[in-house]
């Protein structure tokens, strides 16, 4: 059962693999790619304000500190100058304590500042990466539309593309249709002119009497041509010009006297 169940797995994710790899669009991936590189420039900029933030933050305590430093500094004069050395020494004990804040913030900032140049420099350097990306990606993505359209152009002419195979097989099927019917259409003449298929309409003639019907019309033109040649010669009637005419003339009148007998 392990086995089978493997087997089985295995099938299940090779055809799993084709599907996804017919639905696969590279220019989607490599657009959702930048996508991502975007959102994480995005993410070291907002690092790189909230470095910034945080260092113009304690400029600013660092500021206010000095101030207050120097107003101590001013009152410990101001007291030894009225002879109040207790509010002298209650001043400058004052001051130191503010120094070693002071000391401590100038510390902090130093290290926001150098954290803060890594972050830029290291935005900057992303930044140009994904410019590259971009670049590159829409090189690649106008390439592979091009060779898309190329393949799809050179299928069309070889008639090997799915379109162009439906169209091909209609083709042939109305070739292969119409040979049909012009085969058909050829073996019915022949059968209808040799008379193995009956005409239903009787309109059809078999051979003999074809024949006799082209003797008879010859006969008829010969009696009107020899009437007229007697009417213009003043002589004789129809029947004795055709009996004093030549020979096949005669053969033909008594073939059709024989015929009207019959």
């Amino acid at each position: 059962m392990s086995g089978v169940m493997k087997r089985m797995g295995m099938i299940f994710r090779a055809k799993a693999n084709k599907a996804l790899d017919r639905a696969e669009d590279p220019r989607e991936t490599l657009d959702y790619s930048y996508q991502k590189q975007l959102e994480l420039l995005q993410k070291v900029r907002r690092g790189v304000a909230d470095v910034a933030t945080s260092r113009k933050r304690l400029e600013l305590q660092l500021n206010q500190l000095q101030s207050q430093s120097t107003k101590l500094e001013d009152q410990g004069r101001k007291a030894l100058a009225l002879g109040r050395e207790d509010l002298a020494r209650e001043a400058l004990s004052r001051r130191a304590a503010l120094q070693q804040q002071v000391t401590d913030l100038e510390t902090q900032h130093q290290t926001l500042q150098g954290e803060e140049e890594k972050l830029t420099l290291a935005a900057q350097r992303l930044q140009a990466k994904v410019d590259a990306f971009r670049t590159k990606k829409e090189t690649i993505k106008a390439t592979y539309t091009a060779a898309q359209a190329q393949t799809r152009i050179g299928e069309a002419f070889s008639g090997i593309s799915e379109e162009m195979g439906d169209v091909g097989l209609a083709i042939q099927r109305a070739e292969d249709k119409t040979a049909q019917l012009q085969a058909r259409a050829g073996a019915i003449d022949e059968l209808l002119a040799s008379g193995a298929l009956d005409d239903p309409t009787g309109m059809a003639k078999d051979d003999i009497a074809a024949e006799l019907d082209r003797i008879s019309g010859g006969t008829d033109v010969e009696l009107e041509l020899q009437r007229m040649k007697a009417e213009l010669a003043g002589g004789g009637t129809p029947q004795q010009a055709i009996e004093g005419g030549d020979g096949s003339t005669q053969d033909q009148a008594r073939t059709q006297h024989k015929f009207d007998k019959q």
